[in-house]
């Protein structure tokens, strides 16, 4: 396993459409893990392929329930709203509100090549979404409703 480099907003590899898996091999395999030791090493609770530089649709989540690894991530239902403040590991120092569905059902395949369905609620919903979003060259800041300066970050500590 090995820490990868973050890539950060202004690299064009965000902004592109990430390319589905058909074969998970070791590469993908190396990838999964490289991309959660990355993750947990950075402090963040998502991350995406691209965000590592790799256009493949893979992403690894963990909001404190234990690590997903989600190979070809699709939503298929969101209900509801919430409104949450977000960050990205891609885009150090900026904070906003965002409007997120308030629960999505994703459907991908595992680590194993099985299909798995997830059912996420408040902040593994936004995580989801979030890192669906990077996927398809979408960055958090294009959907923030506010931005918040430092002294509102302070406040919501």
């Amino acid at each position: 396993m090995a820490i990868r480099n973050i890539v950060k907003e202004g690299d064009e590899v965000l902004r592109k459409k990430s390319k589905e898996v058909t074969k998970i091999d070791d590469k993908i395999l190396t990838l999964l893990k490289d991309m959660a030791e990355t993750m947990y090493k950075a402090g963040g609770v998502g991350l995406a392929a691209p965000q590592v530089g790799i256009l493949k649709r893979v992403v690894v989540i963990d909001t404190g329930d234990g690590l997903l690894e989600l190979i070809n991530p699709v939503i298929t239902s969101a209900k509801g709203e919430q409104i949450e403040v977000e960050g990205c590991l891609s885009v150090p120092g900026l904070y906003a509100e965002v409007k997120r569905p308030a629960e999505v059902e994703v459907e991908a395949l595992n680590a194993k090549g099985e299909k798995i369905t997830i059912k996420g609620k408040e902040l593994l919903a936004v995580a989801l979404c979030h890192e669906i979003d990077h996927l398809d060259g979408i960055l958090f800041k294009d959907k923030a409703i506010r931005f918040l300066d430092e002294d509102e970050l302070k406040d919501s500590d």
